[in-house]
């Protein structure tokens, strides 16, 4: 009985490792990445900025493809009122930092796009697609203090600004 227990724990650890995203109340993995001009960013970093409340970390399969393009200029439209509210938006894929350049470039992201080209950030966060360079579209709310307040694991890109929306009204009001 006990080793049935004991494999049927290391298996659920498994399949959460691989594939779920890290839950709310849950601390915010430590990872640094390069930005899109290939500048170290640290989640830590951007927290300790006085005006920062809070960061949208948003996980997002590719550059320049329709959903995430959806997504990036949905993000870039509410940005006035989010950085009003104190939060800060930051956009991860496994694209390269030139990669980001130029969809920044294109779409007139005003944003952080960060490059996780050895899947790292996706691996801690739970996001990646199991076996390939993707991530899954994935948004993360995080406090001033690094705990996730929010977590959205949808595909369709108006999910997550609709929840993020009250997530952000509930929690920096």
């Amino acid at each position: 009985m006990n080793r049935v227990k004991n494999i049927f724990i290391l298996l659920t650890a498994a399949l959460t490792a691989a594939g779920a995203p890290i839950k709310t109340g849950a601390k915010a993995p430590a990872v640094m990445l390069r930005d899109e001009a290939n500048r170290p960013w640290t989640l830590a970093a951007t927290l300790a900025q006085p005006a920062t409340k809070a960061v949208l970390l948003y996980f997002y399969p590719k550059d320049d493809t329709p959903g995430c393009t959806k997504q990036a200029c949905g993000w870039r439209d509410r940005y006035g009122s989010l950085l009003g509210k104190g939060v800060v938006v930051t956009g991860v894929s496994f694209d390269t930092a030139a990669s980001h350049q130029r969809f920044a470039k294109k779409h007139n992201l005003p944003f952080t796009l960060l490059a996780d080209t050895a899947g790292k950030a996706a691996d801690a966060y739970g996001v990646r697609v199991p076996k390939r360079k993707l991530t899954r579209r994935v948004s993360f709310l995080i406090s001033k203090t690094g705990t996730v307040l929010h977590v959205v694991d949808d595909r369709d890109p108006a999910k997550h600004f609709a929840e993020m929306q009250m997530a952000i009204a509930k929690h920096l009001p």
